[in-house]
């Protein structure tokens, strides 16, 4: 089993009401039993939302309380994003999942490199709020740019 954001298998669960549809990793997938997740959505967030970028730090500051998460406008959703993290860490860890495959950039999903927190378009060395959480639990996190990596 392989955990992969929802909005990479055409779940219409970006910040924004759409996806992020993969055919290369669904293929890729195809012999693998997937399960769905969207911790933004796990974590109370609507569908739609305002987007949002990790502000002073990354998704392990996060974690640690050194860092947040904002929208566009402002407002703070820290919590949300945390609680998100804990629930598809829980969910990994109720069906003995090793390995993740989320959205690249993501303030919750992105692995390696993360939005700035200036929306801007910017980006910095980081990881999201949810994969910073399943990295630490010892779940192998990629993204759907590491198509060639997922086996």
């Amino acid at each position: 089993m392989i955990l992969v954001s929802g909005c990479l298998l055409g779940i219409n669960c970006r910040y924004d009401g759409g996806n992020n549809r993969s055919n290369a990793l669904l293929e890729q997938l195809s012999a693998e039993g997937i399960v769905p997740v969207c911790p933004e959505q796990l974590g109370g967030l609507t569908t739609p939302r305002a987007p949002a970028e990790i502000q002073g730090g990354e998704g392990i500051d996060v974690l640690v309380g050194h860092a947040r998460v904002v929208t566009k406008e402002g407002k703070d959703v820290t919590a949300a994003f945390l609680k998100g993290a804990e629930e598809t860490l829980r969910l990994a860890q109720q069906m003995d999942i090793e390995r993740a495959v989320l959205k690249a950039r993501s303030p919750s999903c992105g692995c390696g490199l993360i939005y700035d927190g200036s929306f801007s378009g910017l980006k910095k060395v980081g990881d999201g709020v949810t994969a910073a959480l399943l990295k630490k639990n010892g779940i192998v996190v990629l993204t759907e740019e590491d198509i060639s990596n997922i086996r």
